[in-house]
């Protein structure tokens, strides 16, 4: 977000030099003539307070400036001229507050003005971003930078800036513009905005994390994805990430989609290297695809014993749709003690739902995909909240693909190492198989 935060100042710097040097003419006692396109002051009062506003050194005076000339010259020929300086002034004090403020008072003079409408969409985004009130936030930051792109095509040149200037000035407006339509649009799952938006943001920006990490979810998650483009966007982004907890889960994630995609994680490192060097996928570049998921089935099973198997290697193996891999790992673990570590989803005093692959954990909300009927009915200080991670023990007795979920019974809470117990008492004394099961950890 700093970066973006950047590149917004740096915008708005070179529209706002533009500006100042687009000075309005001074009074010329009675003689017309002043060019066309050039705005005039006829007033000296009204031309001296304009210019002490706009030339002074101290951003706190030129705000208390500023805001004197629009209060004693509020039809000034330089009103909006004025109020956009102001604008900017606020923003390099860092109030954001009063620069939303004359940001919408800019607009109630020009409806089309695209400084003011980049300033609030990426001010909402961010906001939304930032965690507050996200859902009200992105509405605003798409209706913003819906309007700033609608209005870009007759944003005029201002004076004394170059062509190819001016071309750069519109290329980054509208990346801010896409930006906040392309991240408003994906959390209400309009995929294909999503994509084009992003994309078109992204082009614009490609260090902008904010921007780079939506984008790959979008590739993601939309009715056809493309998952190539969503591990490249994915690796991209994790060589943006910020360093620590959020550039590991990012890693992690792409690593995940690699490996589902491709079948193992040889090639994922350089995966990593090449996105970091390059903004967007070289030309010809792609990945091979996995074998089915008959295939690596029957390879799983060939290649490690069901008891080493982590719980999203079952999962996968019962609905990869090769039955005979499905049976066999079935065959080994159905009615036997199996303990694991998972998310509560939902809780009772006699049964837990459970999420205990990854993708069932992290999915939002988490989803179950195991269904523990305890041994015993738990009192109110043994039963585990919701989101709570547990480690359990039960005897999987049936289960089904798709949706998949796997059925336990006999279920009891595994004792943690150092901790009281927090097993329930069993109304029957269940089965001992004569050894402890081991514990699986989620992949």
């Amino acid at each position: 977000m700093k970066k973006s935060l950047v590149m917004l100042v740096l915008v708005f710097a070179v529209a706002g030099q533009a500006q100042t040097a687009q000075q309005p003419a001074a009074p010329q006692g009675g003689q017309q003539g002043a060019p066309a396109q050039k705005k005039e002051i006829k007033d000296p009062a009204e031309y001296n307070a304009y210019m002490g506003a706009i030339q002074a050194a101290d951003p706190n005076t030129k705000v208390q400036n500023l805001e004197g000339f629009l209060g004693q010259y509020p039809n000034s020929v330089m009103k909006e001229d004025a109020m956009e300086l102001l604008m900017r002034t606020y923003q390099q004090l860092n109030n954001i507050p009063k620069t939303m403020e004359t940001a919408n008072r800019l607009l109630q003079s020009n409806a089309n003005n695209v400084t003011a409408l980049a300033l609030l969409s990426y001010l909402h985004k961010a906001s939304a971003q930032a965690g507050q009130d996200p859902t009200n936030n992105l509405a605003q930051a798409r209706q913003y930078g819906e309007k700033g792109l609608a209005a870009l095509p007759t944003y005029p040149k201002p004076e004394g800036m170059s062509d190819l200037d001016f071309a750069k000035l519109k290329d980054s407006l509208a990346g801010i513009f896409n930006a906040s339509v392309g991240v408003a649009a994906y959390t209400t799952k309009d995929f294909a905005t999503a994509v084009k938006s992003l994309q078109d943001a992204v082009n614009t920006t490609p260090t902008d994390f904010s921007v780079v990490y939506p984008l790959a979810l979008a590739y993601f998650d939309a009715p056809q994805p493309d998952p190539l483009k969503g591990i490249w966007y994915t690796a991209r982004a994790a060589s943006l990430a910020p360093a620590g907890a959020p550039k590991q889960q990012v890693t992690e994630f792409g690593r995940r989609k690699y490996i589902k995609f491709h079948g193992g994680e040889d090639g994922w490192p350089e995966v990593l290297s090449a996105a970091q060097a390059n903004p967007v996928p070289p030309q010809g570049w792609t990945i091979k695809p996995a074998p089915t998921p008959a295939e690596q089935a029957a390879n799983m099973v060939q290649q490690k014993p069901v008891a080493q198997m982590s719980f999203d290697e079952i999962q996968f193996i019962l609905t990869s749709g090769n039955q005979q891999a499905a049976d066999q790992v079935w065959g080994q673990i159905q009615g036997k003690p199996l303990a694991m570590v998972g998310n509560v989803v939902t809780a009772s005093s006699s049964q837990l739902t459970i999420a205990g692959t990854y993708d069932d954990i992290n999915a939002q909300p988490p989803k179950a995909d195991i269904t523990l009927t305890m041994a015993g009915e738990m009192t109110a200080k043994q039963m585990p909240k919701e989101g709570q991670q547990l480690a359990f023990q039960g005897k999987p007795t049936s289960y089904t693909p798709n949706p998949f979920m796997v059925t336990m019974e006999e279920g009891t809470l595994v004792k943690q190492k150092g901790a009281a117990s927090d097993t329930p008492a069993k109304k029957t004394p269940a089965k001992t198989t004569g050894r402890k099961a081991p514990v699986k950890k989620k992949s």
